[in-house]
């Protein structure tokens, strides 16, 4: 019988992170961007209704008073859920914020420092394809919340009432109800009712990954999120049924989802592969997980630093953990958008809503980068006061010696004027 979690080296699995956007995504969001860009929300209705998000006549956006109608329309139980989830990421997100602190240090002669302040507005971005995410909404939109933003806006397209409640919940001013590459750009420029946005976050297709490299600079962005990867680290001491569900979990996400095992020894990857053949028996999204684990498979590792190095080697954006000495390994780890220590915690708890953000760095970016956080809204702003010249005078007559090394003559006299 062929194996469902295929025996891979890491080289194999280090390729098969897809780090480029096909060149066909590029070309057609520049299109729609250009579009945008000059016409505004004529462009957007045009792509949304060649698209299917939006008919002829309908208006683009949501406004909040039908956002808190579908709030008030959920039945109680659903609601409270709702809450208390968007309570949880609220809590970590302004933990963050409070973590972040105004500056003031002494110079020669004065004081000079930092502030930290939200950028005005910000869009936040939930995909609406294969599954409607709720959950983005609440981990984009409440986190620009707790980072102060003062106008927040979300894009979706066909959005349930769910997803909609989700927005109310968040604190959205209004919801744009279409996707794709016109929704960025939407977002990024303004469209109609919906203004320009300082900042533009959240996970989506290849057409959407592309607008957002191609608005970026025009906005901040968070990052060019690509398809969802899972690395679990497992020895011996792991329970096979609990590693194929965590791998299932991913695997479902997407066809080019990236599950991998990176197991210590080789005892544990035949279990795990007869629980997953199991489990698979009954999932609803079996052909879809089926095609994901074709893209992942197993390293096999001889020692636990062995298993450190591959870990890190492919920087994956979920990394799980089910070693018997877990938080001792913890530690040792260094390329990951989300470590999960131990058995008991469940990456899908945090695509949930436990407390950090599921916004995160994939095929290899973790390297360099973090996940969505309130610091994807703020801005660090630095400042100095001279009160006392004299004080001053080294840091005067330095500037005017790098001035005059760097032939910058006009420099010169505006530093050494201050000494006269």
């Amino acid at each position: 019988m062929t194996s469902l979690l295929s025996s891979r080296t890491l080289a194999e699995i280090v390729r098969r992170r897809r780090t480029a956007l096909p060149r066909e995504a590029l070309a057609v969001a520049a299109e729609i961007i250009e579009a945008v860009r000059r016409e505004g929300e004529p462009a957007v209705r045009r792509q949304a209704e060649r698209f299917g998000d939006l008919q002829p006549n309908e208006p683009i956006v949501i406004e909040r008073p039908a956002l808190e109608r579908a709030l008030r329309g959920l039945d109680r139980a659903d609601r409270e859920r709702l809450e208390r989830v968007a309570g949880r990421i609220r809590a970590f997100a302004e933990a963050q914020r409070n973590a972040l602190r105004e500056l003031t240090v002494a110079i020669p002669g004065g004081e000079a420092g930092h502030t930290v302040a939200p950028v005005e507005r910000a869009g936040c971005y939930a995909p609406g394809g294969r599954y409607p995410l709720p959950s983005s909404v609440l981990m984009t939109a409440v986190t620009a919340r707790a980072a102060g933003v003062r106008e927040v806006w979300v894009a979706s397209p066909k959005p349930t009432p769910l997803v909609l409640a989700a927005a109310a919940v968040a604190g959205a001013n209004g919801f744009l109800r279409i996707g794709g590459a016109q929704a960025i750009a939407a977002l990024a420029y303004g469209a109609g009712p919906v203004p320009p946005c300082d900042v533009v976050v959240g996970p989506g297709n290849h057409y959407v990954t592309a607008a957002k490299r191609l608005v970026a600079g025009d906005v901040g962005i968070d990052l060019l999120a690509g398809p969802s990867e899972l690395v679990v680290f497992a020895d011996a001491s792991a329970d096979p049924s609990l590693v194929a569900a965590d791998l299932l979990a991913q695997a479902e996400h997407d066809p080019c989802a990236l599950p991998v095992l990176v197991a210590v020894g080789t005892s544990l990857s035949d279990q795990v592969d007869k629980e997953i053949r199991q489990q698979l028996t009954d999932l609803p999204s079996a052909d879809v997980a089926r095609a994901a684990l074709a893209n992942g498979g197993v390293v096999t590792v001889e020692t636990i630093d062995a298993g450190i190095a591959a870990c890190d080697a492919i920087a994956p954006e979920h990394l799980q953990l089910h070693l018997s000495n877990a938080q001792a390994v913890a530690p040792r780890l260094a390329h990951y958008g989300a470590l999960f220590i131990g058995a008991a915690t469940g990456e899908v708890m945090a695509d949930y809503g436990i407390g950090p953000n599921h916004v995160l760095p994939t095929a290899g970016t973790a390297r360099w980068t973090g996940g969505l956080s309130v610091l994807t809204f703020l801005r660090v702003r630095t400042w100095v006061r001279i009160t006392d010249v004299a004080a001053a005078r080294d840091v005067i007559e330095d500037a005017a010696w790098f001035a005059r090394a760097e032939g910058l003559e006009a420099h010169v006299l505006a530093a050494s004027s201050r000494s006269r």
